[in-house]
């Protein structure tokens, strides 16, 4: 008889993918039952141990998530009832029964009842720094080391591990409690995290960090969709994303140097996000409730349905910029919007509205000042303004495009 191949062993790499996946879920369950985020991370981290040390010979079990907390809550209370000083706390999770794959979320009246959801609004609560909320996102909820945080933010591990630390205290110290916002508080708050979620994309797609920041950003960006379905916002930030991350793979060539919208390959594009999130923008557009994601995450769609650069329906974008500048008035919005006019009145209308910025330490207001000024002849002016640009740039990549004379035009805003 015919001896059956043996199934091929999950690969360690495997596992680490399917742990940073799931484990966010547990860790936010973690911190709800032992109120303590170090017992929650110690746990799941060793879970993954156990787990690489078990699923490449046994398999990936049914539900991995279920393993990944139920391994997780029994390890934790295995250290708990190894810590005297913490009978007290052991005595109020013991109640949980080992024979449930999962825990059952408290009964409190919440807008959304996702322990994942209210890890979110804890790490990304006001009194904390925005750049301590995107790295306790990326620790807590995206499942990255404390190595991999460390290198998005360019500083080393142990300066990072402090960081990490500091916040976490700040969070006992302050009482910051572990719950979704009320209804009425939730408008405010969900701008924080939404914002939170963009920098993570924005940080994976600089070339300066780990660019799997973009997909993990990407993930957040659905689960808060799935979880906030009546958020328009939410649904925004998604299409946003994924029609930023349409183009990602035409914005370098293979030596690593830019690419600005008008030289890409568009038969690189995403078709596949390209339509999800233009499906998105449809939805978004029903609801007539527009809001600053929503109306970024249009305006990509109007590039994305442009077979070629000449083809961009400018006149509509420049509306959609109107629109976006009336709810979110900020100079990059304004210069963004001086860009679009460009292309629709010509250099010097939107030079004349870029000079009226005040963003002098902002790298795309002098390349978009170069480009315009190259565009009218005023070559001695516009090399002036791309050599400060490059100074200010943040990447080697943009540095050299700019140093270049690298054309900022309407796709390096756009983008």
């Amino acid at each position: 008889m015919r001896e059956v191949d043996a199934a091929p062993k999950l690969e360690e790499a495997e596992v680490g993918r399917i742990f940073r996946e799931e484990s966010g879920r547990s860790v936010a369950t973690l911190v709800r039952v032992f109120a303590d985020f170090d017992v929650a991370e110690d746990a799941v981290q060793e879970a993954f141990a156990v787990a690489l040390r078990k699923w490449p010979d046994e398999g990936l079990p049914p539900n991995p998530g279920g393993w990944i907390t139920t391994t997780a809550r029994n390890r934790a209370i295995d250290r708990l009832r190894r810590e005297s000083r913490r009978r007290e706390l052991l005595s109020e999770v013991a109640v949980l029964s080992s024979d449930h794959d999962d825990f059952r979320v408290c009964e409190e009246e919440e807008p959304v009842p996702d322990d994942r959801l209210r890890l979110m609004f804890t790490c990304c609560h006001p009194a904390l720094a925005t750049d301590a909320q995107v790295a306790l996102t990326l620790r807590l909820l995206c499942g990255l080391s404390t190595a991999e945080v460390a290198r998005s933010f360019l500083v080393s591990e142990p300066a990072m591990a402090q960081r990490l630390a500091r916040a976490k205290r700040k969070i006992k110290a302050a009482r910051i409690p572990y719950r979704v916002p009320e209804n009425h508080e939730l408008p405010g708050r969900l701008r924080a995290v939404l914002a939170t979620v963009y920098l993570v994309y924005n940080a994976g797609s600089s070339g300066s960090a780990e660019p799997s920041l973009c997909s993990e950003a990407i993930r957040l960006a659905r689960i808060l969709a799935k979880l906030m379905p009546d958020e328009p916002e939410t649904a925004g930030l998604l299409a946003l994303l994924l029609l930023t991350e349409s183009r990602r793979a035409s914005r370098t060539r293979p030596d690593g140097s830019l690419l600005v919208l008008g030289e890409q390959d568009r038969g690189q594009w995403d078709r596949d996000l390209i339509e999800e999130g233009q499906a998105i923008v449809r939805r978004c557009l029903r609801r007539n409730e527009p809001g600053p994601y929503q109306l970024q995450a249009a305006i990509n769609a109007v590039h994305a349905d442009a077979a070629t650069i000449a083809q961009t329906d400018w006149q509509q974008i420049v509306a959609l910029y109107d629109h976006l500048l009336a709810i979110a008035p900020t100079p990059v919005v304004a210069l963004n919007r001086a860009i679009a006019i460009g292309e629709v009145l010509g250099p010097a209308a939107a030079l004349a509205l870029v000079a009226e910025l005040d963003l002098d330490d902002y790298h795309p207001f002098h390349a978009t000042r170069a480009d315009l000024l190259q565009r009218l002849g005023r070559t001695r002016e516009a090399a002036a303004a791309y050599e400060r640009a490059a100074a200010l740039a943040p990447t080697d990549a943009e540095r050299d495009f700019l140093e270049h004379g690298g054309r900022a035009g309407p796709a390096q805003a756009a983008d």
